[in-house]
């Protein structure tokens, strides 16, 4: 290549550097210290999850852990078949689908209402008691949650002796299959809501208060103000928390349910987690419960990117974007 060949390619390339920012080389030099702090976090992240998740092979074998990976046979897809053949994995994706439709109406908004109430409280004191009251809960283990349940709730709780000094038949709510979704959703809500709380009054926190003081002038009352201003503020947060949410539609969690289980039976509480548990670890069936559990992450990637298309298609942000 000539002189003026070189020097038109660096022209070219001093051109395109212009056009679509720094090169990789000037980034890699600005940003080195950037990069140098995530590093530890980038190999935990390698070693503990991304590493593991090769182990979903196991899913297409007949895996014994005497065997190993590589002495295990393959079997292509028949774990697969044999799981969609099944009236018990079935139940469980419609019970732990039915579980997600009815906390995505009924404790998903109750976070956000939290926020918007103690946000109106103007005594800074009292918002710090009430804030550390209401998503104190969320420290609990499941097994103190049930617990309390039960003792306020169960057949020999608070509410049956309550009933029977009035000479009322006491009931059992802990036990009973038909209102089960509605037990687990409200021990969601009493243990999670609060904390959920704290990220929309972080959002809440950032929206400038200049814009309702503009509004008040203007004469918005303030439901207007909580219309045009306050949920615009939220809705980005509430998108992506929504998407994140949807990805998770088949984890509804594995303690909350494993405790109740045999209070309502399988027909009620029997959801995915619990289902890998009983038909692949408990059994020593890993190549099945492997598949399950696939197949989970499977469907929570689909919704995943469905959910953050649609947020594009409406102009938010989503959980990513394409630069």
């Amino acid at each position: 290549m000539t002189t003026v060949g070189r020097v038109r390619v660096r022209e070219a390339r001093a051109r395109a550097t212009r056009a679509g920012g720094m090169g990789f080389r000037h980034r890699l030099r600005r940003d080195w210290p950037l990069l140098l702090m995530v590093a530890p976090v980038m190999v935990l992240l390698g070693v503990f999850h991304y590493f593991p998740t090769l182990g979903n092979v196991i899913a297409f074998q007949d895996y014994s852990p005497y065997a190993g990976i590589r002495g295990s046979d393959f079997v292509g897809f028949a774990n697969f078949q044999r799981m969609f053949s099944e009236p018990a994995f079935w139940t469980a994706v419609a019970n732990t689908l039915s579980i997600t439709a009815v906390q995505l109406i009924f404790f998903f908004p109750i976070p956000i209402a939290l926020a918007l109430l103690l946000n109106s409280v103007l005594s800074a004191k009292i918002r710090n008691v009430v804030q550390g009251i209401v998503y104190l809960p969320h420290f609990f283990s499941w097994v103190l949650v049930v617990s309390l349940f039960q003792q306020m709730i169960g057949g020999a709780g608070l509410l049956s002796q309550t009933l029977r000094e009035h000479g009322h038949q006491a009931i059992d709510l802990m036990t009973k299959p038909d209102t089960f979704i509605l037990l687990v959703t409200g021990q969601a809500v009493w243990k999670d809501a609060g904390w959920g709380m704290i990220v929309f009054l972080a959002a809440l926190s950032t929206i400038s208060p200049e814009l309702y003081e503009s509004a008040a002038a203007d004469g918005a009352n303030r439901w207007r103000r909580l219309w045009h201003i306050t949920l615009p503020g939220l809705r980005p947060v509430i998108v992506l928390l929504l998407i994140l949410r949807l990805g998770d539609a088949l984890t509804v969690g594995f303690e909350q349910f494993i405790l109740q289980r045999s209070a309502v039976g399988g027909s009620a509480a029997e959801v995915l987690d619990t289902y890998v548990y009983y038909q692949g670890l408990l059994v020593g069936d890993f190549g099945y419960g492997a598949a399950a559990g696939l197949f989970k992450g499977v469907v929570g990637l689909v919704l995943v990117l469905a959910a953050n298309r649609f947020a594009h298609l409406v102009g938010e942000q989503g959980v990513y974007s394409r630069s």
